[in-house]
């Protein structure tokens, strides 16, 4: 429990950051989840939409310091490489 007034509000504050953090991380992975479904449906179109919408999110999550910004580059590195492959094969 806090002892001050002051660590009060930062429990508080606190609370509230962590919940806004563990709603962008969740949406950060269910789009790199929709991104996998359409590849490997081998849907290269929707490939190539899904992939924006990931990149997106990923950027606005790292802008927010939610990911730091190499974890972004390497997560948005890895879709582009699997899409670039999807690409290549059809």
């Amino acid at each position: 429990m806090p002892n001050t007034k002051s660590a009060a509000k930062r429990v508080r504050y606190i609370a509230k950051r962590t919940a806004r953090n563990t709603a962008i991380r969740s949406s950060v992975k269910t789009a790199i989840k929709r991104f996998n479904a359409v590849a490997d449906a081998g849907d290269v179109e929707q490939a190539k939409e899904r992939y924006r919408m990931a990149a997106s999110v990923i950027d606005k999550a790292a802008k927010k310091g939610v990911l730091h910004k190499n974890t972004a580059a390497r997560k948005k590195s890895a879709l582009a490489k699997r899409l670039h492959a999807l690409s290549q094969s059809v």
